[in-house]
C-alpha cells in the first residue's frame, strides 16, 4: 500500500488535469480488457461531472468531437504504450514531440507515471477479477 500511496501522490501533482488522468486510465483499462478498471474510471469521471458522451466516446476517441487536443495526445500516448507495434517502436519521436506541445517535462512524466500506475493494477484485475462497485476486501470472486 505504501507504493500505491506514493504513486497516487506523484500523479496528483497538478501538472495534468485529473480529468485527463482518468481518461487515460479509462482507456488503459479498455485496452487491457479490465472491466474493474473500466467501470472504476468511468465512475470517477461521472463523479467529476463528466458527460456520458465523453465517457462513452473514450473507446472511439480518434473520431469523437468531445476531447481537447491535449486530451487527444494523452489518449494517443496511452494507446501507443499499451498496444503492441510489429515494427517495435511504440512511442515515436513524432508522438513525443506532439505530446511536448501540450505538456511540459513534469506533465509528460506525470502522464507516464499515470499509465504505469494503472498498469501496476491491471494484472491484479485480470487475474483476481474483482467485482466493480464492491468495497475492497469484499470485491473478489475467488
Amino acid at each position: 500500500m505504501a507504493i500505491v500511496g506514493t504513486m497516487v501522490k506523484a500523479v496528483q501533482n497538478g501538472s495534468v488535469p485529473q480529468t485527463t488522468m482518468n481518461l487515460v486510465q479509462l482507456r488503459a483499462g479498455q485496452i487491457a480488457g479490465s472491466t474493474y478498471h473500466t467501470v472504476g474510471q468511468a465512475e470517477q469521471l461521472r463523479k467529476a461531472g463528466e458527460t456520458e458522451e465523453r465517457i462513452t466516446a473514450v473507446a472511439s476517441w480518434p473520431d469523437a468531437p468531445y476531447f481537447t487536443d491535449a486530451e487527444r495526445v494523452a489518449l494517443k500516448l496511452v494507446e501507443a504504450v499499451l498496444t503492441a507495434n510489429p515494427s517495435g517502436e511504440r512511442v515515436s519521436d513524432e508522438l513525443y514531440a506532439e505530446a511536448a506541445v501540450h505538456y511540459d517535462d513534469k506533465a509528460l512524466w506525470t502522464l507516464t507515471l499515470a499509465i504505469s500506475q494503472i498498469c501496476y493494477f491491471i494484472p491484479d484485475a485480470l487475474v483476481a477479477k474483482p467485482i466493480p462497485g464492491m468495497p475492497p476486501g469484499q470485491n473478489y470472486t475467488g
